[in-house]
């Protein structure tokens, strides 16, 4: 393989929470007097840390949300996930590939520690993920699309930026990954390949990830 290590992105690439949080994003803001359809959270805030959406509304409004808007919004989420997450169909098989052919691989997401953990054991991902695996928006001062989070993932990892391949399904995290200097490989299977520009690679099921990336050129 070309790369020395993989970095997922977590949200819609390894846990099928998209869905999820986005929806009950969309009926909590509407519930606080910002209307916003499903579509609308989908377009704005997938594959952003949470500040993104306080920076919005606030823009967009000039009122700022509660201040316990988080805690409220993750307590209806991780309760949700208990009810109903499931892992991407295809990722165990990719980090069973991986694992398998001693292909080092992490998660860099937006969401909290507590969110990724909460989701990873929920879905049975946390045997493949311990903590030095993990990073998290809440590791670097700024968030997607900033090539923050990538790179320190990228150093703690002990891997350099061209040596990296990132796995990500929004244009947030696209757009992240290409300022970090890494190859980005884009997920389709909730965003059209029209909004992932300047990935390295589609593709539209996750078992098509692992040949992808092993017949890369070097």
């Amino acid at each position: 393989m070309r790369y020395d290590l993989v970095i997922f992105d977590n949200d819609g690439v390894l846990v099928d929470s998209e869905p999820i949080s986005n929806r009950l994003l969309a009926a909590y803001l509407t519930e606080l007097g910002h209307p916003t359809s499903y579509e609308d959270s989908i377009r704005d805030y997938m594959g952003s840390a949470m500040h993104r959406v306080h920076d919005l509304v606030e823009e967009r409004t000039g009122q700022r949300l509660p201040t316990d808007f988080d805690d409220v919004f993750h307590a209806r989420v991780f309760a949700a996930f208990e009810r109903e997450l499931k892992p991407v169909a295809g990722a165990v098989d990719v980090l069973e590939e991986l694992a398998a052919d001693g292909v080092p691989y992490c998660v860099a997401s937006s969401g909290s520690h507590e969110r990724i953990r909460v989701g990873h054991r929920t879905t049975g991902l946390d045997r493949w993920f311990d903590d030095e695996r993990i990073f998290s928006s809440q590791d670097v001062g700024r968030g997607k699309p900033a090539p923050d989070l990538f790179l320190y993932a990228a150093e703690r990892m002990g891997v350099a930026p061209e040596r990296c391949a990132v796995v990500e399904d929004s244009p947030l995290g696209v757009r992240a990954a290409v300022a970090a200097g890494m190859d980005v490989y884009g997920f389709t299977a909730m965003t059209p390949a029209g909004r992932l520009p300047g990935t390295t690679g589609l593709f539209e099921d996750m078992r098509e990830l692992y040949p992808l990336l092993s017949r890369t050129r070097n």
